[in-house]
């Protein structure tokens, strides 16, 4: 184990949030070291330190990332050092039979939602220690982190560290939930309820995949000015506009209805906005062992459909630089999710920016 004492953001489920210092060991066979240069602020953190997803140990928290390869382990081939990569949280086995299948959002042997490496183990320790488990395989809120070669993704160099840390996970799934999970066609009409980070990368897929009209709802007049600006064409403030009943009087119903919020109460109101045959898509992700009421009839009757969605349906090394290239060739403008950067030490600000609804997306740099 290194002797370096580095900075780390860790949630511990007997004492809560706070700044803490660990110490990582070398990479082994099959991993990756990398040097963070920025980690974005996700929802996926927050459920973690509100209690949502309950952990029994503590997690050095932060899974979309991107850096600078240091150092590789015996048997890594697809980056060396200097490589700027992005980190994909979903670290795929590769053996398993989705993997295998070319579906490797569904692996069923990938350790990282366990919150450890894929041998079981973690490459933290804190200053006494103690053992520290990387959120999600990752645990990208400090300064160096060792990760599973399939969860380092190269991507060119001229892509901002900014930029590269949100597609590991929040635009990676909001177009991935458009182009993969829906596969939207041009002139196919569609609403997104939540545009935060994912939402607004929903928004910023429906217009790369052409898709007329998109609607746009949030509470927040600063999220819904910033969906405008990705592309939709309508924009609702879910606190006054029956959104369902909106969406059939206006449009006859949309073909596609995406949530990226995960409340439930929200996603029972999907059905109801679609037109026949249409698809709500379940992008955000609700709390653990949540549940929903729909109007089984209504869905069989009108051939409506209920898509899961996890990770946008992408494959992190094939989804991940096809996504840079389109930002670097000016077709996906994803500097604006971008709201504020942040040094490291103030995540716990961030964390309150996010849940007030304030900015689109937070930028830590170690």
């Amino acid at each position: 184990m290194s002797s370096t004492l580095s900075p780390a953001v860790v949630f511990d489920p007997a004492s809560g949030l706070r700044s803490s210092r660990v110490s990582l060991r070398p990479a082994g066979p099959g991993e990756v070291e990398i040097e963070v240069r920025a980690a974005g602020v996700c929802h996926s953190d927050l459920h973690i330190v509100t209690g949502d997803w309950p952990t029994d140990r503590p997690l050095v928290l932060g899974h979309e990332a991107a850096g600078v390869v240091t150092a590789v382990g015996a048997g890594v081939t697809s980056v060396k050092a200097g490589d700027h990569v992005v980190l994909s949280w979903f670290a795929p086995c590769r053996r398993c039979r989705k993997c295998v299948a070319g579906k490797g959002w569904l692996c069923t042997g990938t350790q990282a939602v366990a919150n450890t490496l894929p041998d079981g183990s973690t490459p933290f320790t804190d200053d006494r220690g103690e053992a520290v488990w990387p959120y999600l395989g990752l645990g990208a809120f400090t300064e160096r982190l060792v990760v599973p070669e399939t969860a380092a993704v190269k991507v060119p160099d001229e892509l901002p560290f900014g930029i590269g840390a949100l597609l590991g996970c929040s635009i990676t799934t909001g177009v991935g939930a458009v182009v993969n999970t829906a596969r939207v066609r041009p002139g196919e009409s569609a609403v997104v309820v939540g545009t935060g980070g994912v939402g607004l990368s929903v928004v910023m897929g429906l217009r790369l995949a052409g898709a007329d009209p998109v609607v746009a709802v949030d509470l927040s007049p600063e999220r819904l000015a910033a969906a405008e600006r990705f592309g939709a064409t309508h924009t609702l403030d879910g606190a006054v506009t029956d959104v369902a009943a909106w969406c059939q009087e206006e449009l006859g119903g949309v073909d596609y209805a995406f949530e990226a919020i995960g409340s439930p109460k929200v996603i029972e109101t999907l059905p109801a906005m679609l037109t026949p045959g249409g698809a709500a898509v379940l992008v955000g992700m609700a709390p653990t062992g949540a549940t929903g009421a729909f109007d089984l009839f209504d869905l069989a009757d009108q051939g409506k459909r209920i898509l899961g969605c996890n990770y946008g349906s992408s494959v992190g090394e094939i989804d991940i630089p096809k996504l840079a290239r389109l930002h670097l060739a000016g077709r996906l403008p994803m500097d604006d999710l971008i709201g504020r950067t942040r040094p490291l030490a103030e995540a716990a600000a961030a964390f309150d920016g996010l849940r007030s609804n304030t900015g689109v997306r937070t930028i830590l740099e170690p």
